[in-house]
């Protein structure tokens, strides 16, 4: 039913500078594979085989990450490093690849409208690949999600709760609870103040959604910091139908910032390098 997953890739990773002033903040290594690599495997694990990428200038290591180095792979073959590409290669072999690039920064509800031509008249799955997410007890984020979309069939935002004091770092929903961990939206406020909230259950860097968003981000004026905010967007899909959130199960790392890498470089060095599922 979901094929396709859209990963925006074009903003300029300013948390992490310096290092990011000349690499893409979505290869930054956790242990030894880049974020948006742990992405597409999650993509692919939840049967979204095509993937396409919104960059900009200065992304190009996305797209060679992508593909089949000649050099290199003549280089280790034979030896006992080519294990270190099998998990790289499995995604070669089973997922398609597509790009275009935002021009201007102006917003994630922006760059998801700019990856339109390549999504086409049909639900996809949205990943933000700082964001990431792992469920070491069953399910990847993503698998859970279009596990609900097949019983609900309208669009799926991944919530957490948050500490009070941080939702000005997030969009932050209100909502019908249907049961403990499904939520009918009401309303959406992006970084609001914690005085200003209207709950503390941020949304987090995974998405699903029909195709009219598009129509509705066209619609949308921009928003908080003169952008255009992907919430405002879901906010009118919410009053003219439904929008679900889904307080996912699994652990979710915010690695466009030290605090959140260093963790999650941490957590998948215990749980995935030691026992040799990080290849």
């Amino acid at each position: 039913m979901i094929k396709k997953c859209l990963f925006p890739a074009a903003g300029y990773g300013t948390r992490f500078l310096p290092a990011t002033k000349a690499m893409p903040k979505e290869m930054l290594p956790v242990v030894n594979k880049p974020l948006i690599q742990y992405g597409v495997e999650e993509a692919l694990d939840a049967g979204l085989n095509e993937i396409s990428i919104v960059t900009g200038r200065g992304k190009r290591a996305l797209e060679d990450h992508f593909d089949i180095s000649y050099e290199l792979e003549n280089q280790i073959k034979g030896t006992d490093k080519e294990k270190y590409l099998v998990g790289i290669r499995k995604l070669l072999d089973e997922c398609s690849f597509s790009y275009t690039r935002q021009t201007e920064m102006k917003g994630l509800g922006h760059a998801i409208l700019t990856g339109r031509p390549l999504i086409g008249d049909e639900p996809f799955a949205v990943v933000l690949a700082d964001d990431l997410c792992v469920n070491l007890e069953g399910d990847g984020v993503l698998t859970q999600m279009v596990k609900l979309y097949k019983q609900f069939r309208c669009s799926i935002i991944a919530i957490q709760e948050v500490d009070p004091s941080e939702t000005s770092k997030y969009g932050v929903i209100a909502g019908e609870m249907i049961r403990d961990d499904i939520y009918r939206v009401h309303s959406m406020v992006e970084k609001p103040k914690p005085e200003d909230a209207p709950s503390n259950l941020a949304i987090i860097g995974r998405y699903i959604l029909t195709p009219d968003i598009f129509d509705l981000i066209e619609q949308t004026e921009p928003g908080k910091g003169g952008e255009i905010q992907i919430t405002d967007a879901l906010m009118k899909q919410a009053q003219n139908g439904c929008v679900m959130a889904y307080k996912f199960k699994g652990k979710r790392f915010d690695c466009g910032g030290a605090e959140g890498y260093i963790e999650a470089t941490n957590f998948c060095f215990e749980n995935f390098y030691k026992t040799g599922k990080a290849y």
